[in-house]
């Protein structure tokens, strides 16, 4: 049996935060704070979690923060998390599929050892193309070059295709998006955009500061237009090629077009708490039972159990939302 919520979604897809540590202060997400809020688990605990998820029906397994980068050992611990096989369905069998989310900052001297220890997919966060807004989102100076060698290391050490998100905001970056059209071209990476949702640790998330899906189509068609193409039903972007076949722009957009119907994620924060959805009111907290000795069936027990209680969808723009305790940066994306 695959691991299937109370909605008859089955959850096939683990983020695991190892750090809520970050090297950057972007102005959508912090305050500026220093260093960690909530505990990292040694990386073997991590280890022993995902196998459980994979051994109950998970198949993909993405790394996050914070900035996961910053965790001393990572290609150890993604050389032993490539090795889990699917155990459920038609690829059983087969390697999960590992993924980092980071930053790129320190990307450009860590993209071949990932690749080598069996890493199948990278996406970097870009919120600008131009260095100097870069600077301004980040608050790190002459960061746009680190990251730009990092997708460029990623590229070159087959990672391909490197994603590069970018969250848009309305005043800060939505200027760039036909300059992410163009890079996205240049540099031959797919692009997703993300609407602007309200994770940050300063919550001043409004709508009027989202720019939505349509919006980035239309402005995008004023480059060139674009063509929508086929995406997989539990995928959350909408994806486009531009009319000539080269270039992917993706669109996840959560608050003018959710898609929490087909939803297939959980996740686990850096300090061992399971959460249902990145707008969940609760933790659970799986490594307490595990610090407290219970045995890997006990964890799963636990895991099946706690998935039957995942939300059915989120409720942002609505009277009743309540945002999430937990920022973006100490949920883990």
């Amino acid at each position: 049996m695959r691991l299937t919520d109370k909605f008859g979604r089955a959850i096939t897809d683990l983020r695991i935060s190892v750090t809520d540590r970050c090297n950057y202060k972007c102005v959508y997400c912090r305050t500026g704070n220093e260093g960690a809020i909530y505990a990292e688990l040694p990386l073997a605990d991590y280890l022993r979690l995902a196998r459980i998820f994979v051994e109950l029906g998970i198949e993909k397994v993405r790394i996050t923060g914070g900035e996961p980068l910053l965790r001393p050992h990572l290609t150890d611990f993604i050389r032993q998390l490539a090795q889990l096989r699917i155990q459920h369905g038609e690829h059983a069998g087969r390697p999960i599929d590992t993924a980092i989310t980071t930053n790129g900052h320190l990307l450009a001297d860590l993209a071949q050892p990932l690749k080598d220890a069996g890493l199948s997919r990278i996406t970097v966060s870009m919120d600008a193309v131009d260095p100097a807004k870069f600077a301004r989102i980040t608050r790190v100076p002459n960061g746009f070059e680190n990251v730009l060698a990092g997708i460029r290391a990623a590229k070159k050490a087959g990672l391909a295709p490197v994603k590069v998100n970018c969250v848009l905001l309305r005043g800060f970056n939505d200027d760039q998006i036909v300059a992410f059209g163009k890079f996205a071209r240049d540099e031959g990476v797919v692009l997703r955009f993300i609407e602007f949702m309200p994770l940050e640790e300063d919550r001043v998330w409004s709508p009027e500061i989202v720019v939505t899906l349509d919006e980035i189509l239309e402005r995008m068609k004023a480059f060139r237009p674009l063509v929508e193409i086929p995406h997989a039903y539990s995928e959350t972007a909408r994806r486009y090629q531009f009319d000539d076949g080269v270039g992917e722009i993706g669109i996840i957009a959560p608050v003018s077009h959710p898609f929490c119907g087909h939803c297939s994620r959980v996740r686990l924060t850096s300090d061992g708490k399971i959460r249902t959805c990145l707008f969940s009111l609760f933790d659970h907290d799986l490594a307490g039972k595990m610090q407290r000795g219970a045995s890997d069936q006990e964890l799963a027990s636990f895991i099946e159990s706690v998935i039957q209680k995942k939300e059915a969808r989120h409720h942002i723009g609505e009277p009743d939302f309540i945002p999430p305790s937990r920022t973006m940066v100490h949920i883990g994306g």
